[in-house]
């Protein structure tokens, strides 16, 4: 005599059901979350609030060779690394005396206060966040620095459009512009007007100094930079460019 076999309690739905919450036999809430991928960290950087373990910043050379700076480790700060910050200060070499140094992303300040401490006259900086400026003026104070080093607190584009706030055109400047990666992407066009602009009505043999990463194409600045004057600090590539000297007077 054959046995009736018993039914299953789960109708279709429900094995559906079931199936669906937990996939792989694994229940979804032991499932780990994938890691980030080495782009999408790039991507965020500089970019994303949120919080990094601090970095030791210090100025590297001249004057004020040694001395440290305050940071707090906030994500949405990127400051150039030391060893990219003294490369880069050795390309320009000894041209940075007696320029007027603009950084167009303030930061923690270090690369200004770098200008400074090798030879630049004065300094202009731009921070839009507040608790960043905030950090900023407390590393120019303790250097002495508010009576050479102007902070404004404003966005960067707005500063480079009102030239009622920009240093005098006596003498050449060098403009630093070191601002999120994803700004060469989300905010191209801006960009791009803006060094347009700057280069516009810069001093002759201004110098400018651009931080972007891979993505961004270089031969798209208002100046294209000489090869050798583009540098490669994986992540970032920093590229150097002058605008013209000022036109020799030719007698008659």
């Amino acid at each position: 005599m054959k046995r009736s076999k018993k039914k299953s309690h789960h109708n279709e739905a429900t094995v559906f059901d079931i199936a669906k919450s937990e996939p792989d036999g694994q229940p979804e809430k032991a499932r780990e979350p994938k890691p980030a991928t080495r782009a999408s960290q790039r991507r965020n950087i500089g970019s994303e609030p949120g919080t990094k373990e601090p970095l030791g910043l210090r100025i590297i050379g001249g004057t004020m060779r040694g001395r440290k700076l305050l940071y707090t480790g906030d994500n949405r700060v990127r400051p150039m690394k030391d060893r990219v910050r003294e490369a880069v200060f050795n390309l320009i070499g000894p041209t940075i005396k007696g320029r007027h140094a603009i950084d167009l992303f303030g930061g923690t300040g270090a690369i200004a206060i770098e200008a400074i401490s090798r030879g630049a006259t004065a300094a202009t900086i731009i921070e839009i966040h507040l608790p960043t400026a905030a950090l900023l003026k407390q590393n120019l104070e303790s250097l002495n620095l508010l009576p050479v080093c102007h902070l404004h607190k404003t966005d960067a584009f707005f500063w480079v459009r009102n030239e009622a706030e920009h240093p005098p055109k006596e003498t050449p400047w060098i403009v630093f512009c070191s601002p999120p990666y994803d700004f060469y992407v989300s905010r191209k066009e801006e960009m791009l007007a803006m060094l347009n602009r700057l280069v516009a009505i810069t001093p002759a043999d201004s110098m400018f100094v651009i931080e972007a990463d891979d993505r961004f194409d270089l031969t798209l600045l208002p100046i294209v930079p000489e090869p050798n004057r583009i540098r490669s600090y994986p992540p970032a590539v920093v590229a150097i460019f002058t605008t013209p000297p000022p036109e020799a007077n030719i007698s008659p």
